[in-house]
């Protein structure tokens, strides 16, 4: 039987049963996908390495553990942990990831990834739900701008207008919702992500 008649969920079984060159395959047959993922975050080849080299390490360890269940299938798990540690790589360096020129918070941009395919929508509904739930736990002035911004398209321009506040006060609570949303995130240890 050839390797790519395998499927991940058997090679995954074969490694938890010892068979340490099944997880050899398993990377080799995701690791386009995977590190094209983290650098599409990034833009950083050095830093894409080193995140795709901890996301193994981390994919190991839950093996090992026996912490992966098989209703997920293998690929998304494996994207959802490198998504997290993407994010704790923002955290860590505290400089959130170059996405546009505002300044704005970055899980928006994993929420708009054109890569996204069948596998990762999984992945993709369950961080606009997090994101979702945290958004509602924000003052309502400060909610109010940021869905304007991030679903509706606004600009702070039409927000003032829409809301009769200066741009100025627009834009102080979009940064806010920003400032409140981490707090919630930390505090709780939110990984958005299941």
């Amino acid at each position: 039987m050839t390797h790519d008649l395998i499927q991940d969920s058997e090679l995954v079984r074969n490694y938890i049963n010892g068979h340490e060159y099944a997880l050899s395959i398993l990377i080799e047959r995701h690791k386009q996908k995977i590190y094209s993922f983290i650098y599409s975050k990034v833009y950083d080849r050095d830093v894409t390495e080193d995140v795709f080299q901890d996301t193994f390490i981390k994919v190991i360890k839950n093996l090992k553990r026996g912490k992966y269940n098989e209703e997920g299938k293998f690929l998304p798990w494996v994207m959802r942990i490198a998504h997290n540690l993407v994010i704790d790589h923002f955290r860590k360096s505290s400089r959130m990831p170059k996405f546009d020129n505002t300044g704005e918070f970055s899980i928006f941009s994993v929420l708009s990834d054109s890569s996204l395919n069948a596998e990762k929508t999984l992945i993709k509904n369950q961080v606009e739900s997090d994101v979702r739930r945290i958004i509602e736990e924000l003052p309502e002035d400060q909610k109010q701008v940021l869905l304007m911004r991030m679903y509706q398209d606004m600009s702070f321009k039409e927000i003032s207008e829409r809301t009769g506040v200066s741009i100025n006060t627009a834009l102080g609570r979009m940064r806010y919702a920003l400032i409140n949303m981490r707090k919630v995130i930390d505090q709780n240890n939110i990984i958005l992500t299941n």
